[in-house]
């Protein structure tokens, strides 16, 4: 296969669904971008075909990453997507809109840290966690030079990764994840909370600004860079529990790179990489002298280039 026959990529988030037509050297020839419907999978699965039908190509195989645990191509669950209930067969069903084109399925993380190890930050490592920092905390893993998905494609779950037993609650319905502290749509909601119990702040007042329906990570980065005391309050508490989580999977993993990635990511660059690696180091025990901690390069990219690698797999595997 060459690039002249691309492959998809779907990279579904919480706030939006991004498709890419990308070529057999991982560059995105074209793209489309959609909201991500709040109504179920259904709605999803049309708005993920009608993007696949607005590119330039009919791709021969498609790709995608979303939100939950993947196995056998079917979603078991999707915590940050509304209207999502148990397993749905996410395969079988976009497949039926797609006209039988040839699908594959991961979580949006992994797919994530799989396109910035082909072509990205991630290149080179053999023993690496993404973190992907978005509506929620994600995670990917490479372990010995191969993708790592665990016996049901649940590992690399770090958002889940309990840092304070009995802490606040998380979307998933436990107390003390990761995800719980550093989550986009958990920080919004704690924010509103302390607003509402009298705190100052201007995140709201900047998203209103911007016409955001509700804080965006462009809304943190302005917030975090005009000195917003509520803002900087919440994001530190949150790097302060993700180095929790970090320094003890480098303790389980022995890993050589760690990638940052997500929307928070995108906008503050390497420096939110380097205040993981710096809240990490308390908790780590012996971590690897060549240990790297580094920003995604491929942005909003990675989701939709790991994506169509799963799609091309596909492809090459019959």
């Amino acid at each position: 296969m060459s690039a002249s026959v691309p492959v998809a990529g779907v990279d579904v988030g919480g706030t939006n669904i991004e498709v890419g037509l990308v070529g057999d050297d991982h560059e995105v020839l074209d793209r489309a971008k959609a909201p991500t419907p709040t109504d179920g999978p259904e709605a999803v699965l049309d708005t993920i075909a009608s993007l696949v039908g607005d590119l330039d190509e009919e791709p021969l195989a498609v790709g995608v990453g979303i939100p939950g645990v993947v196995h056998d191509g079917a979603v078991l669950t999707v915590p940050n997507l509304e209207g999502w209930g148990d397993s749905f067969d996410l395969v079988g069903a976009l497949g039926e809109r797609l006209g039988g084109v040839p699908l594959a399925l991961g979580n949006d993380a992994n797919v994530g840290l799989l396109g910035e190890w082909v072509a990205g930050a991630a290149a080179g490592g053999r023993n690496v966690l993404g973190l992907w920092l978005g509506t929620g905390v994600g995670g990917g893993l490479i372990l010995d030079g191969r993708p790592y998905t665990g016996s049901r494609g649940a590992a690399g779950e770090i958002g889940h990764v309990v840092v304070l037993e009995g802490g606040a609650l998380c979307s998933c319905g436990r107390r003390g994840c990761v995800e719980a502290y550093a989550g986009r749509r958990m920080m919004a909601s704690a924010a509103a909370a302390m607003h509402d119990a009298g705190r100052d702040t201007e995140l709201f007042a900047i998203a209103d600004d911007e016409g955001k329906p509700r804080p965006t990570s462009g809304v943190w980065a302005r917030a975090l860079d005009e000195g917003d005391a509520l803002a900087t309050e919440l994001v530190d508490s949150a790097v302060d529990r993700i180095g929790v989580a970090v320094g003890s999977a480098v303790n389980l993993l022995d890993l050589d790179t760690v990638v940052v990635g997500g929307g928070l990511a995108e906008k503050l660059g390497q420096d939110l990489a380097d205040r993981v690696a710096e809240a990490a180091g308390p908790w780590m025990l012996r971590p690897s002298p060549d240990l790297r901690f580094v920003v995604s390069e491929l942005a909003d990219d990675a989701g939709v280039v790991g994506a169509a690698s799963l799609g091309r797999a596909t492809l090459l595997g019959g």
